[in-house]
């Protein structure tokens, strides 16, 4: 079950505020594509009656607006999102991603890291993707013509997802959550394609992430990944612990690109584990 949603900021995304904490702060949660706060549910329902959870919809995804003339690059995202920071007046919180929910919402967490308490990150990336050869290759295919099309057509982002499960059966009412909520070709090239497009036009917004990254690195983070993950393999694992060497990590052989939805148990417990451990503005 998702709790209310009620529409917050100046582009009145979706937002999902419950639970209440006296001194940990708020736990904000950032998800990707091509899903919506459904994704962080587990989390929410288990951390809520200790923690304000906060959960947005970015714009065009889950229960927030969609409006045709909108842009949808993950820098518009990162500003929206930052706009819902502030319009709540969070002045200290933990941060919680995954996928493109890392970089839409680190960009305001490195811009402002007095800010963040602690990082848990789920299979994501803070860098470009053009800056290996095979992510290279893969951000000119995904901005092609073809992949407009298929997209289109062919509901191909979800191809994608679900090409990146990892063991476990893929639950057929689970994916019913994020399909319908882009019913027909036009969301799906608005919202979805533009963030496929972005792996290599907005390779600047992606660069300045990674120029920044350091600014984090004496936040209490902690990192869940899903090593069967056939989109950010190890290799982007390894990478996040060069540049955060104080993180605390759990890998999960078994899980592909979606950890905290294929082994939510287990996700929940190293969660709560980290948030009851983590000693809030040093090192872990």
């Amino acid at each position: 079950m998702v709790p209310d949603a009620k529409p917050v900021g100046p582009d009145g995304l979706a937002v999902i505020d419950v639970g209440a904490g006296p001194s940990a702060g708020a736990v904000v949660f950032s998800h990707g594509t091509p899903t919506w706060s459904y994704e962080w549910r587990h989390l929410i329902a288990a951390l809520s009656p200790r923690f304000r959870c906060i959960a947005p919809d970015h714009l065009g995804f889950g229960r927030s607006p969609r409006p045709p003339d909108a842009d949808y690059s993950p820098e518009a995202h990162a500003r929206r999102f930052r706009a819902v920071i502030e319009t709540l007046g969070l002045k200290r919180y933990t941060l919680v991603v995954h996928d493109f929910g890392g970089p839409i919402a680190l960009d305001g967490a490195l811009a402002h890291p007095e800010e963040i308490e602690r990082v848990v990150i789920f299979n994501t990336i803070a860098w470009p993707f053009t800056s290996t050869p095979r992510g290279k290759r893969g951000a000119r295919m995904a901005g092609s013509g073809l992949f407009r099309f298929l997209y289109r057509h062919l509901n191909f982002s979800f191809v994608i997802s679900k090409s990146a499960w990892g063991k476990g059966p893929r639950p057929k009412e689970l994916w019913n959550e994020y399909t319908s909520r882009f019913p027909d070709a036009d969301s799906r090239e608005l919202v979805l394609f533009a963030l496929a497009r972005s792996l290599s036009a907005s390779t600047p917004f992606f660069q300045s992430l990674e120029d920044r990254l350091a600014r984090l690195r004496n936040t209490p983070s902690h990192i869940v990944w899903g090593l069967r993950d056939n989109a950010f393999t190890p290799d982007v694992l390894a990478r996040f612990q060069s540049s955060w060497p104080h993180a605390s990590v759990t890998t999960l052989p078994d899980a592909g690109h979606w950890p905290h939805e294929e082994e939510p148990q287990r996700c929940v417990e190293e969660v709560a584990r980290f948030l009851a451990s983590a000693v809030v503005g040093s090192a872990a």
